[in-house]
């Protein structure tokens, strides 16, 4: 074990002197001593292009994704507009909002929410077969495919001939479900596999070309590297956009075929990364392995330690410990508020994209400025403290949903059954673009919850147990969407102000709770175990 170390430290060392902010005269490429861990400034290293590569796969991915997804609600919703296109557009100069199906908020919130739940739930089985059998580029490979049919499938459900004729459901579902799968299969590999390209295995000691001594770290590099994947993420869920005018001005066949085309970047991205991607091959059971974990916690702690903090966890190892939880079972909710205000000829579905928006802003000013001047000056916004600061964001910004909603009821031609009105405009005056903080708020939140969530689960995992990690984490959203499911039928007027307080109040209590039994949770040091 000790020559693994050796040797990996060795490796890591010798990349550290090719890294680029190193003078090569004078980078000392050692490790730190007790004193200068203490007081150097810690940076990231090198990223690797084939990891900016793979961040360009996630783009496209995630673009198809949202751009689709972000008018699945209005789709299901709402009826083909009176005087439309037939495609699912409403006439031009009017409030009216894009439709199809026509099934209503419930059931528009229980298949989004069921879409959702698949999409986060089948990454445990992606991650699985990742780590078992399949390794993650063959399996990134493998969801690509199946996503293409469904690209294909959501286009043709949504041709006018198909919606007119009373056929365009099943086709629907069935397209859902192939892209919940192709995603399970994607998403779970790509985290991982950006990071697996880390050349930082330990920290060293360099001095940058203006004299200064830092440590290059392999925490920061890997804060670093998935801070760019999720920027990546969001940028490609800002295409939305384009899909909320495509719906509002053409039909949703367009809204699905932009989205598809987009799609096309993902196996080109792949053929080309191919020869130069660090591609681990699958370690063994790790199902086994973690039933292992809880197995032997429970034979020394006992059901309450498992739920305890402190050293209970210690008993087994490897161990992560990973906590979200997501407000996306909200999005319908704020899309059906959207309808019900003022949107001058806004798709009511398109601040939905200031979510993205505020994170492709805020990653690179978080990334680049604000993280490094917290290190500089000796800050340690660790992990717990991002995430206990994400949830009383997100907390306030649900608040913030119920007072809106609250105004809409107020100001409604209908008062408290705003969603369905027909009377005078049928919608409040008050402008959707109040909507903004209820999509910023919880999209800062992100950065600091779900980032950090990736970081601990990449981290804190084995080689062999990584992607199914990366999976569970990626599972809390499935939990979000399943609460929904649940609770979905009280989603109609005159109740839509207690989601966001019954969310507001669950929220503060994760907060306090993750700051009580995780506030201890030491990540000063990280290492990376890699094959």
């Amino acid at each position: 074990m000790s020559t693994t170390c050796e040797k990996a430290s060795s490796d890591s060392l010798a990349k550290i002197r090719d890294l680029p902010f190193a003078n090569s005269s004078e980078a000392m490429a050692r490790l730190p001593t007790a004193e200068e861990q203490n007081t150097l400034r810690r940076v990231a290293g090198r990223i690797p292009w084939a990891a900016y590569l793979i961040c360009l796969v996630e783009f496209a991915e995630r673009a198809s994704y949202y751009g689709c997804a972000g008018v699945f609600a209005n789709f299901i919703q709402r009826p083909l507009p009176e005087g439309g296109n037939g495609a699912g557009a409403p006439p031009r100069g009017t409030q009216e909002t894009a439709g199809a199906l026509g099934l209503g908020l419930v059931a528009a919130t229980g298949l989004s929410q069921m879409f959702t739940f698949l999409a986060y739930t089948l990454p445990i089985v992606g991650g699985i077969l990742a780590d078992t059998r399949w390794g993650r580029f063959k399996t990134i490979c493998i969801g690509t495919a199946i996503g293409a049919v469904a690209h294909v499938t959501l286009v043709l459900c949504a041709l006018p001939a198909v919606i007119s004729a009373g056929h365009a459901l099943a086709p629907f579902i069935v397209s859902i479900l192939l892209l919940a799968l192709g995603t399970g299969c994607i998403k779970t590999c790509i985290a991982p596999i950006i990071v697996d390209q880390s050349t930082v295995m330990s920290q060293s000691v360099v001095v940058l070309p203006s004299g200064e001594k830092v440590i290059v770290d392999p925490g920061a590099t890997i804060q670093s590297m998935l801070m760019i994947y999720y920027w990546s993420v969001n940028i490609g869920g800002f295409f939305s956009v384009a899909t909320s005018y495509a719906e509002k001005r053409v039909g949703f066949w367009l809204a699905y075929l932009v989205p598809g085309i987009l799609y096309m970047l993902m196996p080109i991205t792949l053929v080309i990364v191919y020869p130069k991607l660090v591609r681990l091959p699958p370690q063994g059971s790790v199902v086994l392995d973690a039933f292992r974990v809880f197995r032997t916690i429970f034979e020394r702690a006992g059901l309450k330690g498992m739920l305890k903090g402190g050293d209970n966890w210690n008993l087994a190892k490897p161990v992560c410990r990973s906590f979200v939880l997501a407000d996306g079972g909200v999005s319908v909710i704020l899309a059906n508020q959207g309808a019900s205000m003022t949107t001058d000829g806004a798709p009511n579905d398109l601040l939905s994209n200031f979510n993205a928006l505020t994170i492709v802003v805020a990653i690179p000013l978080l990334n680049f400025l604000v993280y490094p001047a917290l290190r500089h000056v000796g800050i340690n916004f660790s992990p717990i403290r991002r995430i206990v600061f994400g949830f009383l964001v997100t907390a306030a910004a649900m608040v913030m949903g119920a007072v809106v909603q609250w105004r809409v009821y107020q100001t409604s031609p209908c008062g408290y059954h705003a969603s369905t009105c027909t009377i005078g405009t049928g919608v409040s005056p008050i402008s959707v673009w109040v909507q903004i903080p209820l999509y910023a708020l919880p999209a800062l939140a992100e950065i600091f919850i779900i980032v950090t969530a990736y970081e601990i689960a990449y981290t804190s995992a084995p080689r062999n147990m990584k992607g199914v990690v990366m999976g569970l984490v990626l599972f809390t959203n499935a939990i979000s969407s399943a609460i929904m499911l649940v609770i979905s039928p009280v989603f109609v007027d005159p109740n839509l102000i207690w989601p966001f307080v019954a969310l507001a109040g669950v929220l503060l209590l994760s907060a306090v709770l993750i700051w009580a039994f995780f506030r201890d949770m030491d990540r000063d040091s990280v290492s990376v175990e890699r094959e």
